[in-house]
């Protein structure tokens, strides 16, 4: 092992349009020290290890103080969200959370939202007439998660704005700080002001929902009695809830346009897909794979030492997956740098893996199968304006902050 300086330059906007041969220089050693502090683990099979091993915590509170490089990410006036926490509180807030959204307790939540989820994608790209330029990220990829998620947990249709807006911000947190001790602390107070304003927003529909629930997930989670367990506390609901619409809104953003920009760039894929819609199914799988939504897993840690690709790496210490750069494995993935919409066998980690894995994952699939099916059938000849286009400045959950395309015309 030794130390290398290869993380800064990941985190860095400028590459942030390519970081893939970035990520093959960090495959040469598959656990390496950054010379600002964490270690770095970038291969498939040692990053599938290390997410099924349970000496991993995701807990910044087990980080050895003068190992953190990055800002807390959660609220400090709230508890983690389950995705912070190891067993078992994490399992017992994530079987709460799967009692209102997924089997065995609400095994149709997802799979009933389907013709709602069409409709709003026809509703979106019918706005598309008359026009001969969209942004898919402000017309289209934004506006459409955050509407599903805000249905699926029972936030008003007319306050979905003001998710966008709380969102987008509270999302900036998992980004390692950068800029001028002056502009950090801007950021910091304006990630505060968002979380307070969307805690206090939800503590009222939490109130609500407790006199009149409805059919939602949070009435669900308001007025669930947990059974053999604990419900959630008030404070829990609101880190979770939070979680839930960071997750179910940024993530899905990235996967869509992520998809049409990588069809964009596959005439021939874009072309199969549009004449066998089928196609979508292990398409997305491929996307998943090749244009991950989320790209690093920062700031993990170790419980105990651990012995991994020849190197030890120590109690409390900074760890750094890197599941994009282990979906581009070619130790796993033959012709990993190549899209192949059907490619067979793709365990990929777009969505993570171990007991950590997205519980989103089934509306994230049926939103970008939905969406992308539709605007490759109903945009004619659809292109792009810029390549590569501007990328947002967030190095884990990486996508374009625009992605302008021209066509010809709108399809019924």
């Amino acid at each position: 092992m030794t130390s290398v300086a290869l993380l800064g330059q990941i985190l860095d906007h400028a590459n942030r349009a390519d970081p893939y041969p970035l990520y093959a220089e960090l495959r040469r050693t598959p656990v390496v020290r950054d010379e600002s502090g964490p270690y770095l683990v970038s291969t498939y099979w040692e990053i599938h290890s290390l997410l099924h091993d349970p000496r991993v915590s995701s807990d910044v509170r087990n980080l050895a103080p003068e190992a953190r490089t990055v800002a807390a990410t959660d609220d400090p006036d709230l508890p983690p969200s389950f995705i912070r926490l190891d067993p078992p509180d994490h399992d017992r807030l994530r079987r709460l959370i799967m009692r209102t959204y997924g089997p065995p307790h609400a095994p149709r939540r997802v799979y009933d939202l389907r013709g709602e989820i069409s409709g709003i994608v026809s509703g979106l790209i019918d706005r598309f007439q008359g026009r001969d330029r969209i942004d898919l990220v402000e017309d289209f990829s934004y506006p459409f998660p955050v509407t599903v998620i805000c249905r699926l947990l029972g936030v008003p249709p007319e306050d979905e704005h003001r998710f966008h807006g709380w969102a987008d911000t509270v999302a900036t947190a998992i980004e390692p700080p950068s800029g001028t001790p002056e502009e950090r602390q801007v950021h910091r107070e304006a990630v505060r002001e968002a979380r307070h304003q969307l805690a206090a927003y939800l503590s009222g529909l939490i109130d609500q929902r407790r006199r009149a629930p409805r059919d939602d997930m949070i009435s669900g989670l308001a007025t669930e009695r947990g059974g053999d367990e604990s419900p959630m506390s008030v404070s829990e609901m609101l880190s979770n809830l939070t979680l839930l619409l960071i997750a179910g809104h940024e993530t899905t953003v990235n996967i869509i346009t992520n998809g049409m920009l990588t069809l964009l760039r596959h005439p021939d894929a874009l072309k199969q897909l549009r004449e066998d819609p089928e196609m979508i199914y292990p398409l997305v799988e491929e996307l998943l794979r090749f244009e991950p939504p989320v790209q690093l897993l920062p700031e993990r840690t170790t419980l105990d030492d651990i012995e991994i690709g020849g190197t030890t790496i120590p109690k409390g210490a900074s760890l750094w997956l890197v599941p994009a750069s282990g979906n581009r494995d070619p130790k796993r993935f033959p012709e990993p740098d190549r899209f192949l919409p059907d490619r067979p066998d793709n365990q990929h980690f777009g969505f993570g893996s171990g007991i950590h894995n997205c519980i989103g994952s089934p509306l994230a699939r049926l939103e970008a199968q939905t969406a992308l099916t539709e605007l490759v059938r109903r945009l004619d000849n659809p292109r792009l304006v810029e390549d590569p286009p501007p990328y947002r400045r967030n190095a884990v959950l990486r996508g374009p902050r625009h992605l302008a395309i021209a066509y010809d015309g709108v399809k019924r």
